[in-house]
Order: C-alpha cells, then structure tokens, then sequence
C-alpha cells in the first residue's frame, strides 16, 4: 500500500486547509428541533420559545405567538416599556438570530421568528387600542407584507445578511403594515 507522506494525521480531518472531508460551510443546514432549541437560552428566543419549531408556517404561528404575548403582557407593561423591550428587542435579535442561523447553517432560517415577533410587537403598540377584528387585519397585512416580499421588503432581504438583515426585513414589513392601516384609516 502506498501512501503520501506529504499529509499528517490531522489534515484528512473535515474542514481543515487541504483537508478531503467537508468544511463547516459545506454541511447541510441542521433541522431546528426541541433538543436544539433548548440546547442554548439565545436559541429558546430565536425560535419565539418553540412557536418557530411549526412544521407549517413556522412565521405565522411566531406571530400569533407574538399576538398572545403581546394581549398577556400589555396588562403589565405601559407604552413606554413596550417601545423599550421593542428597541432592545431589535438590537438583541440582531446577535441572537445571527447566533441561532449560525448554528442552523443557514443564512435566514424559517424557524427563527424573533424577527417577526419584535416587528409584530411593534405593529401592535402602534394601532392599540383597536379591537379584536382591528387587530386580526394588521395580523393579516403584516403576514401578507411578511411573506410576499413586495419591493423594497425582497430588496432588503436579499442584500442584508446576517442578525441585521434577519431583524430588519420584517422591521420594513411592520412599517407598511402600518403605512396600510394608517392609509385604510383615513378613508373611513
């Protein structure tokens, strides 16, 4: 048998210089799951505290996750706390998902859904007090504006990378969403 005695031991290991395995890039995107979620506490906020882990619409059910918290919670905080935990929020979802899509091998994972929980919160705060049926068409506006991407939303998301560019497409989706309901509320 022969061998080449210009590799070492180390450099047939995967994602080393000169190495025949795979780098960490190469790998396939891992599956988010419950063992993964709890594996990290920035994953249990990535993943909107399992609401992401949807095998359907992993986004919708973060924002619905996003609506139940928001009814729970604005019995406890005022208007300057929410605009408080929404700002931190953003900025801390801009390490958090960047860590959590990191560790999904992916740029833009669908089960992080930090970013459309913060912009919903945010669409909330700023159409309260509205009722139940008020609050049910931003839900839907914002999805709409969440999923389709219109321009300038796809624009974004496909030139920002990164925790940024997670957080600050669906940041652009919550303004339209609010353009609309605002637009929708002078014509009445």
């Amino acid at each position: 048998m022969q061998t080449d005695s210009s590799l070492g031991p180390a450099d047939d290991l995967p994602g080393r210089p000169g190495s025949t395995g795979p780098s960490p890039d190469d790998r396939p995107p891992r599956r988010a799951t419950s063992r993964f979620m709890l594996s990290h506490p920035l994953h249990i906020l990535s993943l909107g505290f399992g609401s992401g882990l949807s095998p359907i619409a992993p986004g919708t059910v973060g924002t619905l996750f996003a609506w139940a918290s928001f009814a729970v919670f604005s019995r406890y905080l005022t208007v300057i706390e929410w605009g408080l935990l929404i700002v931190v929020g953003f900025f801390a979802g801009i390490g958090i998902t960047s860590f959590t899509a990191k560790r999904l091998g992916t740029d833009d994972p669908s089960p992080v859904v930090w970013d459309e929980i913060v912009a919903f919160w945010l669409v909330l705060l700023m159409v309260t007090p509205v009722t139940l049926i008020g609050q049910l068409w931003a839900f839907i506006v914002f999805r709409f504006f969440d999923m389709v991407k219109p321009p300038p939303i796809r624009y974004f998301d496909r030139r920002l990378k990164g925790g940024f560019g997670i957080m600050f497409d669906d940041l652009v989706a919550a303004f339209f969403t609010l353009l609309v309901i605002a637009l929708w509320r002078m014509s009445v």
